[in-house]
Protein backbone atom coordinates (compact mmCIF):
# COMPACT_ATOMS: atom_id res chain seq x y z
CA UNK A 1 0.00 0.00 0.00
CA UNK A 2 3.37 2.34 0.52
CA UNK A 3 5.12 1.78 -1.86
CA UNK A 4 6.91 4.68 -2.58
CA UNK A 5 9.11 3.48 -4.75
CA UNK A 6 6.67 4.45 -7.31
CA UNK A 7 9.08 8.49 -6.33
CA UNK A 8 12.02 7.11 -7.72
CA UNK A 9 10.31 4.88 -10.56
CA UNK A 10 8.62 7.65 -11.87
CA UNK A 11 11.20 10.97 -10.59
CA UNK A 12 11.00 12.39 -13.99
CA UNK A 13 7.30 12.99 -13.78
CA UNK A 14 7.29 13.88 -10.35
CA UNK A 15 10.22 16.62 -11.07
CA UNK A 16 8.26 17.26 -13.91
CA UNK A 17 5.37 18.60 -12.47
CA UNK A 18 7.07 19.84 -9.60
CA UNK A 19 9.20 22.54 -11.83
CA UNK A 20 5.76 23.48 -13.74
CA UNK A 21 3.55 24.03 -10.37
CA UNK A 22 6.90 26.27 -9.04
CA UNK A 23 6.56 28.36 -12.92
CA UNK A 24 2.76 28.54 -12.50
CA UNK A 25 2.80 30.00 -9.09
CA UNK A 26 5.98 32.18 -10.35
CA UNK A 27 4.02 33.46 -12.94
CA UNK A 28 0.77 33.44 -11.20
CA UNK A 29 2.24 35.62 -8.15
CA UNK A 30 3.42 38.09 -10.42
CA UNK A 31 0.57 38.77 -12.63
CA UNK A 32 -1.77 38.77 -9.94
CA UNK A 33 0.06 41.28 -7.88
CA UNK A 34 0.48 43.82 -11.01
CA UNK A 35 -3.13 43.41 -12.09
CA UNK A 36 -4.70 43.60 -8.34
CA UNK A 37 -2.57 46.71 -7.43
CA UNK A 38 -4.11 48.41 -10.16
CA UNK A 39 -7.67 47.01 -9.58
CA UNK A 40 -6.84 48.05 -5.36
CA UNK A 41 -6.49 51.70 -6.78
CA UNK A 42 -9.47 51.83 -9.12
CA UNK A 43 -11.49 50.62 -5.95
CA UNK A 44 -10.24 53.79 -4.27
CA UNK A 45 -9.74 56.26 -7.41
CA UNK A 46 -11.77 59.51 -7.45
CA UNK A 47 -13.69 58.37 -10.20
CA UNK A 48 -17.36 56.41 -9.65
CA UNK A 49 -16.72 54.39 -13.32
CA UNK A 50 -13.34 53.02 -12.30
CA UNK A 51 -15.06 51.98 -8.51
CA UNK A 52 -18.00 50.31 -9.91
CA UNK A 53 -15.67 48.22 -12.22
CA UNK A 54 -12.91 47.65 -9.23
CA UNK A 55 -16.02 46.14 -7.14
CA UNK A 56 -17.62 44.18 -9.48
CA UNK A 57 -14.52 42.41 -10.60
CA UNK A 58 -13.57 41.65 -6.91
CA UNK A 59 -17.01 40.45 -5.77
CA UNK A 60 -17.73 38.35 -8.97
CA UNK A 61 -14.59 36.58 -8.83
CA UNK A 62 -14.38 36.27 -5.01
CA UNK A 63 -17.65 34.32 -5.44
CA UNK A 64 -17.16 32.16 -7.91
CA UNK A 65 -14.97 29.15 -7.82
CA UNK A 66 -11.02 28.79 -9.04
CA UNK A 67 -12.05 26.25 -11.61
CA UNK A 68 -14.66 28.10 -13.24
CA UNK A 69 -12.49 30.86 -13.80
CA UNK A 70 -9.64 28.50 -14.97
CA UNK A 71 -12.34 27.11 -17.42
CA UNK A 72 -12.87 30.37 -18.82
CA UNK A 73 -9.27 31.02 -20.28
CA UNK A 74 -9.35 26.70 -21.35
CA UNK A 75 -12.40 26.92 -23.04
CA UNK A 76 -14.36 30.26 -23.18
CA UNK A 77 -10.84 32.21 -24.99
CA UNK A 78 -10.90 29.39 -28.00
CA UNK A 79 -14.56 29.65 -28.42
CA UNK A 80 -13.94 33.86 -28.47
CA UNK A 81 -11.28 32.28 -31.49
CA UNK A 82 -8.15 32.78 -29.51
CA UNK A 83 -6.57 29.98 -28.82
CA UNK A 84 -4.53 28.99 -25.95
CA UNK A 85 -2.20 26.18 -24.85
CA UNK A 86 -3.58 24.08 -21.01
CA UNK A 87 -0.63 25.76 -19.28
CA UNK A 88 -1.00 29.56 -20.30
CA UNK A 89 -4.43 29.07 -19.58
CA UNK A 90 -4.65 27.69 -15.99
CA UNK A 91 -1.32 30.23 -15.36
CA UNK A 92 -3.83 33.12 -16.38
CA UNK A 93 -7.09 31.60 -14.28
CA UNK A 94 -4.71 31.48 -11.35
CA UNK A 95 -3.31 35.25 -12.06
CA UNK A 96 -6.97 36.62 -12.44
CA UNK A 97 -8.35 34.84 -9.46
CA UNK A 98 -5.74 35.34 -7.21
CA UNK A 99 -5.60 39.17 -8.17
CA UNK A 100 -9.04 39.75 -6.79
CA UNK A 101 -8.18 38.56 -3.11
CA UNK A 102 -4.86 41.19 -3.30
CA UNK A 103 -6.94 43.75 -4.35
CA UNK A 104 -8.31 43.79 -1.44
CA UNK A 105 -5.60 43.40 0.77
CA UNK A 106 -4.12 46.35 -0.83
CA UNK A 107 -7.15 48.29 -0.92
CA UNK A 108 -7.49 47.80 2.59
CA UNK A 109 -3.53 49.03 3.11
CA UNK A 110 -3.93 51.91 1.26
CA UNK A 111 -6.65 52.90 3.08
CA UNK A 112 -4.59 52.56 6.12
CA UNK A 113 -2.68 55.22 5.30
CA UNK A 114 -3.61 58.72 6.77
CA UNK A 115 -5.18 60.78 4.74
CA UNK A 116 -3.11 63.63 5.90
CA UNK A 117 -0.18 62.37 3.70
CA UNK A 118 -1.81 61.85 0.52
CA UNK A 119 -3.45 66.14 1.25
CA UNK A 120 0.37 67.06 1.97
CA UNK A 121 1.44 65.32 -1.28
CA UNK A 122 -1.80 67.06 -3.21
CA UNK A 123 -0.42 70.56 -1.99
CA UNK A 124 2.86 70.20 -3.00
CA UNK A 125 2.10 69.48 -6.39
CA UNK A 126 1.87 65.80 -6.36
CA UNK A 127 -1.27 64.18 -9.06
CA UNK A 128 -3.04 61.30 -8.07
CA UNK A 129 -1.37 58.71 -9.79
CA UNK A 130 2.13 60.31 -8.20
CA UNK A 131 0.67 60.32 -4.93
CA UNK A 132 -0.17 56.50 -5.07
CA UNK A 133 3.46 55.64 -6.32
CA UNK A 134 5.62 57.87 -3.95
CA UNK A 135 3.54 58.26 -1.23
CA UNK A 136 0.62 55.48 -0.77
CA UNK A 137 1.62 52.28 -2.29
CA UNK A 138 4.92 52.12 -0.80
CA UNK A 139 3.61 52.29 3.07
CA UNK A 140 0.52 50.40 1.65
CA UNK A 141 2.39 47.27 0.72
CA UNK A 142 4.55 47.13 3.70
CA UNK A 143 1.18 46.76 6.01
CA UNK A 144 -0.03 43.80 3.72
CA UNK A 145 3.02 41.97 3.20
CA UNK A 146 1.51 39.44 5.69
CA UNK A 147 -1.66 39.11 3.35
CA UNK A 148 -0.09 39.09 0.36
CA UNK A 149 2.11 36.17 1.77
CA UNK A 150 -1.21 34.00 2.50
CA UNK A 151 -2.49 34.72 -1.32
CA UNK A 152 0.86 33.19 -2.36
CA UNK A 153 0.28 30.18 -0.25
CA UNK A 154 -3.37 29.37 -1.33
CA UNK A 155 -2.09 30.39 -5.50
CA UNK A 156 0.30 27.49 -5.05
CA UNK A 157 -2.28 25.30 -3.50
CA UNK A 158 -4.88 26.57 -6.20
CA UNK A 159 -2.39 25.49 -8.98
CA UNK A 160 -3.89 21.82 -8.20
CA UNK A 161 -6.56 22.66 -10.77
CA UNK A 162 -3.87 22.94 -13.52
CA UNK A 163 -4.21 19.21 -13.42
CA UNK A 164 -7.79 19.26 -14.41
CA UNK A 165 -6.83 20.72 -18.09
CA UNK A 166 -3.55 18.92 -18.69
CA UNK A 167 -1.82 21.77 -17.02
CA UNK A 168 1.23 19.19 -16.80
CA UNK A 169 1.89 20.19 -12.94
CA UNK A 170 1.72 18.02 -10.19
CA UNK A 171 -1.92 16.54 -10.30
CA UNK A 172 -1.69 15.83 -13.26
CA UNK A 173 1.60 13.68 -13.52
CA UNK A 174 0.07 12.17 -10.51
CA UNK A 175 -2.91 11.17 -12.19
CA UNK A 176 -0.51 10.12 -14.74
CA UNK A 177 1.14 7.66 -12.46
CA UNK A 178 -1.91 6.58 -10.78
CA UNK A 179 -3.79 5.46 -13.91
CA UNK A 180 -0.25 2.97 -14.40
CA UNK A 181 0.31 1.53 -11.59
CA UNK A 182 -3.04 1.84 -9.74
CA UNK A 183 -1.25 2.74 -6.50
CA UNK A 184 -3.29 6.12 -5.33
CA UNK A 185 -2.33 6.42 -1.96
CA UNK A 186 0.99 6.62 -2.41
CA UNK A 187 1.15 8.75 -5.56
CA UNK A 188 -1.12 11.33 -4.23
CA UNK A 189 0.45 10.90 -0.67
CA UNK A 190 4.06 12.05 -2.47
CA UNK A 191 1.85 14.75 -4.14
CA UNK A 192 0.79 16.05 -0.87
CA UNK A 193 4.31 15.94 0.53
CA UNK A 194 6.31 18.03 -2.59
CA UNK A 195 3.33 20.73 -1.76
CA UNK A 196 4.51 20.59 1.50
CA UNK A 197 8.16 21.57 0.49
CA UNK A 198 6.70 24.67 -1.44
CA UNK A 199 4.14 25.73 1.23
CA UNK A 200 6.06 25.15 4.73
CA UNK A 201 8.67 27.79 3.95
CA UNK A 202 5.91 30.38 2.83
CA UNK A 203 4.33 30.18 5.35
CA UNK A 204 7.52 30.39 7.65
CA UNK A 205 8.54 33.17 6.04
CA UNK A 206 5.04 34.42 6.18
CA UNK A 207 4.91 34.12 10.13
CA UNK A 208 8.17 35.78 10.15
CA UNK A 209 7.12 38.78 8.13
CA UNK A 210 3.81 39.55 10.82
CA UNK A 211 5.87 38.57 13.33
CA UNK A 212 8.56 41.56 12.37
CA UNK A 213 5.76 43.76 11.37
CA UNK A 214 4.00 44.00 14.72
CA UNK A 215 7.29 44.95 16.38
CA UNK A 216 8.62 47.73 14.08
CA UNK A 217 4.45 49.13 14.62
Amino acid sequence: MWDFSILFDHWDQYMAGFRQTIWASFLGLIGSLAFGTIIAIMRIAPIRILQALGTVYVEFIRNIPVLMVVFFFFLGLPALGFPIEPFPAGTLGLTFYTAAFIAEAIRAGLQAVPSGQSEAARSSGLNYIQNMRYIVLPQAIKVVLPAIGNQMLNLVKNSSVLGVIAGLDLMYYADLINLSTFKGLPVYTLVAAFYLVLTVPLSLAVQYMERRFARSN
